[in-house]
């Protein structure tokens, strides 16, 4: 495996993959890495001729600067994590590379801002559109992988990709979790074992909250419940609980089809902010 740090070196490795016909699977991460990432990267390697991956901690998306300081950086760990996967090659850019001059351009990706992470993060988008667009451009993958956890940045770059006319295939792979039911995430570093099985919580709650729904509760009902819920723990201080239309990602008043329907929550548990969802 290799590991590239400079653009033109990534660029000029990739051209020479693509030159004797391979094929190219690309997971973009900040790194810290867990299984979540690395099963991306195992079907990026299975779907295609090459799996390469990137670890940047990009900026422009954090509108926390604590939050961008305390994020874990593991590259040694991660880079031999990866190697033991099979990818291929590995992109780990500095700040410095990917933005040698601050970033101007904005994106509107409209509804899918005003709802749910965009409301609580703004200009976290327009952060992950610029990155994004830029590991697009400089990898130009066949396909690119991400995981559902993420599912509104999954909408967001779903957008990008049609709006800007990338040559790729998206594939969204399922969130993997622990045991417990906690969803994979880099912020889980941050939590003790302690915190860890408290946050085990968050995925009973939406789990509970998808089984009232089907039972015919409206999701008005659904959402007050959940939300009461979370109140029964101090450690929790919930951001948002959103029943919301897969698409558009916009709160409904009733659940729709099979597979059209998205449970979304944020919740801190003390400093660190955790995601997850259900699609059903």
């Amino acid at each position: 495996m290799e590991v590239f740090t400079s653009i033109p070196a990534f660029r000029n490795f990739l051209k020479q993959q693509r030159a004797s016909g391979k094929t190219i699977g690309f997971v973009p991460t900040m790194g810290a890495l867990h299984n979540g990432h690395i099963s991306l990267l195992e079907s990026a390697g299975a779907e295609n001729d090459l799996a390469v991956c990137s670890i940047f901690v990009n900026p422009t998306q954090f509108n926390n600067p604590a939050d961008l300081e305390k994020y874990p950086r593991t590259l040694e760990a991660d880079t031999e994590l990866l190697q033991a996967a099979g990818c291929s090659a590995v992109f780990a850019p500095s700040v410095q590379e990917m933005y040698p001059d601050t970033a101007v351009m904005t994106f509107n990706f409209g509804n899918l801002e005003t709802v749910m992470e965009g409301v609580s993060r703004p200009g976290h988008f327009n952060g992950v559109g610029l990155v994004v667009s830029k590991l697009f451009n400089i990898v130009q993958p066949d396909k690119a992988y991400f995981g559902q956890k993420d599912l509104q940045q999954v909408a967001v770059i779903s957008r990008l990709v049609s709006d800007l006319s990338f040559q790729l295939e998206l594939v969204i792979c399922p969130t993997v979790r622990e045991e417990s039911g906690l969803a994979m995430s880099s912020r889980n570093q941050r939590l003790s074992d302690k915190e860890k099985i408290l946050a085990a919580n968050i995925h009973r709650i939406l789990s509970v909250a998808k089984e009232s729904l089907l039972k015919g509760q409206t999701p008005e009902t659904v959402r007050t419940n959940a939300e009461a819920e979370f109140k029964k723990y101090e450690a929790f201080t919930l951001d948002y609980f959103e029943i919301a239309d897969l698409k558009t990602l916009e709160t409904i008043s009733e659940i729709g089809s099979t597979g059209n329907n998205a449970i979304c929550v944020a919740v801190f548990l003390g400093p660190v902010r955790l995601i997850d969802n259900i699609v059903f």
